[in-house]
C-alpha cells in the first residue's frame, strides 16, 4: 500500500506525468507491429524493445509507465498457439518490464498495467466503435482472467483504458473489483459522447461510488476535446481526472494507418490541470518529445523536474 499512498499524495500535490504512445515509440525503434497482436507480440519476440521504449519515456520525464498489455489477451495469444499459462507469463512480463525500467529511473515511478477493451483484441478498430454485440456478463468473463493475471504481477494501478461504451466500463469495473489493485477508468470519446454514442456524464458517473477507482477521464481522444471531458469527469465523480489524448489524427482500421495532422500541444496541460486533471500524458502518436515538453511545463509549478533528461 505504500506506493499507493505516495501516488495519492502526488496526485493531491499536482499533476503526475504519464508516458506517451507505446506503439509509435516501438515503430520509431524500428519494430514491425503488423499483425493482430500489435505491440503485444514483442512480449514474446523481443521484450528488450519494450524495455527500451519505457526507458525513452522515463528519460523524457514520465512518472507513470503504462505496460505493453493493451492488446495482450488469452484469446489473442491462443490464436497464435500459446497455452493459457504462457499467456499469463507474458502478461506478468509486461508488468515486470515496466517495473524493472522504473527501478532504474532515478526518480519515483509508478507502473500502470494496461487493460485494453475487447475491441483491441479484434484488431479491426472496434475500440473506436464499441457495441460488440456482447453483454456486460460476457465482457466481464473476457476481462476477468487478464485482470487477475496482471494484478498478480503487482502493478501499482490498473489502467482500464480506451473504453468505448458504458457496458464495457461496467464489465471492467466488475472484473477488477476485489483484485487488490486500484484502477483508473478512461474512456475514448468523440463529439463529447462515448464512441458508442452514449452520454459522457452517465459514463463517468459509473465510477463515482467506487473506492477502488483513483481517477476517471479520457484517453485516445482528440486533444481538442480533452479539457471539456476532464472538467465533466471531475464534476460528475468528484475524483481526480486522468487525461492522455492521442495526437488528434484519425485511425484508418482498414489501412492500419493514421490520417490527418497532429493537434497535440503540450501547453494544453495547463488547461487540463485547471479542469481537474491530475494524471496527464499522451496516447497514440504522442512520443517522448511531447512528454518531455509536458514535463518541463509542469516542473516550475511542482518545483520538481520529474527526472527529465534534457538531452532527449
Amino acid at each position: 500500500m505504500e506506493p499507493l499512498r505516495r501516488l495519492a499524495a502526488a496526485l493531491a500535490a499536482g499533476p503526475v506525468v504519464l508516458d506517451g504512445g507505446l506503439s509509435n515509440q516501438l515503430q520509431a525503434q524500428g519494430c514491425d507491429l503488423s499483425g493482430s497482436l500489435w505491440s503485444a507480440r514483442l512480449l514474446a519476440d523481443d521484450p528488450r524493445q519494450i524495455a527500451a521504449a519505457h526507458t525513452a519515456y522515463l528519460r523524457a520525464g514520465a512518472q507513470v509507465l503504462i505496460t505493453s498489455s493493451y492488446q495482450a489477451t488469452f484469446e489473442g495469444f491462443a490464436r497464435q498457439g500459446l497455452e493459457p499459462r504462457e499467456t499469463a507469463g507474458l502478461l506478468a512480463r509486461s508488468v515486470e518490464l515496466a517495473k524493472t525500467a522504473a527501478a532504474a529511473a532515478g526518480h519515483e515511478v509508478w507502473v500502470a498495467a494496461s487493460v485494453g477493451p475487447y475491441g483491441a483484441m479484434l484488431a479491426d478498430g472496434s475500440e473506436y466503435r464499441g457495441r460488440y454485440g456482447l453483454g456486460v456478463r460476457e465482457l466481464e468473463r473476457f476481462h476477468r482472467p487478464r485482470i487477475e493475471a496482471l494484478a498478480a504481477a503487482g502493478p501499482d494501478v490498473l489502467a482500464l483504458e480506451t473504453v468505448p461504451d458504458i457496458d464495457e466500463a461496467a464489465a471492467l469495473l466488475n472484473a477488477a473489483e476485489g483484485c487488490g489493485v486500484p484502477v483508473w477508468l478512461s474512456y475514448t470519446l468523440a463529439g463529447g459522447r462515448t464512441r458508442a454514442g452514449q452520454d459522457a456524464a452517465e459514463a463517468f458517473r459509473l465510477a463515482a461510488g467506487r473506492d477502488e477507482v483513483i481517477a476517471v477521464g479520457v484517453n485516445c481522444c482528440d486533444p481538442r476535446e480533452a479539457a471539456a471531458a476532464v472538467a465533466l469527469a471531475s464534476r460528475v465523480t468528484g475524483k481526480p481526472a486522468v487525461v492522455y489524448p492521442n495526437s488528434g489524427e484519425q485511425w484508418d482500421a482498414a489501412a492500419r494507418a493514421w490520417r490527418g495532422g497532429s493537434a497535440y500541444d503540450p501547453a494544453q496541460v495547463r488547461e487540463w490541470r485547471a479542469a481537474g486533471a491530475r494524471l496527464v500524458g499522451g496516447c497514440c502518436r504522442v512520443g517522448p518529445a511531447e512528454i518531455g515538453e509536458l514535463a518541463r511545463l509542469l516542473a516550475p509549478e511542482s518545483g520538481e523536474g520529474h527526472g527529465t533528461d534534457r538531452r532527449e
